[in-house]
């Protein structure tokens, strides 16, 4: 039970992906498969910025009293993702819009029976 706890973000990694990963396969409105991407995108970044945090580390600067340094890199690679992030879901949502007005609808059944009977 104390790995439980002791290990609760990663736990809460798991839940959070597997949340996103049933959203994006079980749903069939496009608006709901890129909410189920945006969770998945989160859980993948709190868990490398669990990863990154180091217990009682402090930032690379070199001073005589620190001894153990924390490594930004991870934070600035999220960060870097983040940004990534918005605007592939920015252009997801504007794909979305296309398709409403192309289709009329953003259910992936009712956009692929009107692909096929053309």
């Amino acid at each position: 039970m104390q790995f439980i706890i002791d290990h609760y973000n990663y736990w809460l990694v798991i839940i959070l992906m597997m949340a996103g990963f049933y959203t994006v396969i079980s749903r069939s409105n496009l608006i709901k498969k890129i909410a189920g991407l945006s969770i998945f995108q989160v859980s993948v970044f709190m868990l490398y910025i669990s990863i990154g945090h180091v217990k009682d580390g402090a930032a690379p600067i070199i001073e005589s009293d620190v001894t153990v340094y924390s490594n930004p890199l991870p934070h600035v690679l999220i960060l870097t993702a983040i940004v990534v992030g918005v605007a592939t879901t920015a252009l997801g949502l504007a794909l979305v819009v296309r398709i409403k007005e192309a289709y009329g609808t953003i259910e992936e059944d009712d956009i692929h029976k009107q692909d096929q009977s053309l």
